[in-house]
């Protein structure tokens, strides 16, 4: 099988490489440039589109043996991701990247180009399994579920995930590391990428301060008592406790809402974030879904799993839960599950109080 290996520099792909090379596939591996403006190495785990990261990605193909290019998606990045992101959080919303990236990027513009380059499938480095079955591929969970990344998955379609390849769904993370040495590939310790890897110094406020400007707005107690003032709502999101800048009395505080259009942020107590239903709309589903069903919800990429019950609905679907959850902000994606497996995901547009 002509498989095309997405190279990050890291460990994970790097592995997932040699292990596909292994298997006697025929394996090209291709590292995305998704930075317009790459900075020359990292700075420790964050962001992973540096120059360095290609060059960690040469050198894994070099020793696994295999031809090694370079695709030049920063435009796409930036309009699908990058814009998506900075669009969402002046909306109001908590958007995941990780999980729009691999919807629109890896499996959208990677996946349509390399089957039409003659490619069978493409493969990556995440921590998630897939499962033959009668009807079609199923999307599990990964084996080490401190590594698993079957979330930011969950937007895939039942195509997209016929045409792609998880090697590393069954081993935990350390062995990983202790594979990559003994293959004598150079980034065996490198450090995991984390937070948003086009946010390498971690600032989200600053980066979204630098795209929308300053524009200053109230901080209002849920009873309307005016607490203090923002110079953007966009820097909060619901559930936020910490950076309010509002005067304490103390009594604990979150973020409740936020009204883009009045800039008005408002404030209370934890008990008042607790959600007991939520509507998801663009909804995908790895199966048809019948008109009740019985799962498991999750809206966080390593978060709570909460039994629920979810209904199909013109607009996407509704999740009722069978117990709260708490600081479930509209944008972030709601993943369903039927133990291991991944049933379907759905981005949240509204929630409804417990």
């Amino acid at each position: 099988m002509r498989v095309l290996a997405a190279v990050s520099g890291g460990v994970d792909s790097a592995v997932a490489a040699a292990r596909l090379v292994d298997a006697g596939h025929d394996v090209t591996c291709v590292h995305l440039a998704l930075s317009r403006t790459p900075e020359s190495s990292r700075t420790g785990a964050r962001g992973c589109c540096t120059l360095e990261d290609a060059r960690d990605a040469r050198r894994a193909a070099d020793v696994l043996g295999t031809p090694f290019y370079v695709w030049d998606l920063a435009e796409r990045f930036h309009d699908e991701v990058v814009s998506d992101f900075v669009t969402e959080y002046a909306a109001g919303r908590t958007p995941n990247p990780c999980l729009r990236c691999n919807e629109r990027i890896k499996f959208a513009a990677v996946l349509d180009r390399a089957l039409a380059l003659g490619f069978d499938a493409v493969a990556t480095g995440h921590y998630a399994r897939i499962v033959s079955a009668p009807g079609g591929p199923q999307l599990h969970r990964a084996v080490d579920e401190a590594k698993d990344q079957s979330y930011v998955l969950g937007v895939l379609t039942p195509e997209q995930l016929a045409h792609a390849i998880f090697p590393l769904g069954d081993t935990p993370k350390p062995e990983v590391r202790l594979e990559a040495e003994r293959r004598g590939l150079t980034v065996a310790r490198k450090p995991d990428s984390h937070d948003v890897c086009f946010i390498p110094d971690g600032d989200t406020s600053g980066f979204l301060r630098r795209r929308l400007g300053a524009a200053d707005g109230e901080i209002r107690d849920h009873d309307g008592t005016l607490l203090g003032h923002h110079d953007g709502a966009y820097a909060f999101t619901v559930g936020q406790r910490r950076g309010l800048r509002v005067t304490s009395d103390g009594r604990p505080r979150y973020v409740l809402s936020i009204s883009p259009v009045t800039r008005t942020v408002t404030v209370g107590p934890r008990a008042d974030l607790a959600v007991g239903a939520l509507h998801g709309v663009a909804a995908r589903w790895f199966a048809p879904p019948g008109p009740a069903l019985e799962c498991t919800a999750q809206v966080r990429a390593h978060g709570e799993q909460v039994p629920a019950a979810a209904r199909p609905v013109t607009d996407g679907v509704v999740v009722s839960l069978s117990r709260p959850l708490y600081g479930v902000a509209p944008g972030q994606a709601v993943v369903l599950y039927a133990g291991s497996r991944v049933l379907g995901s759905a981005t949240i547009a509204r929630t409804v109080a417990w």
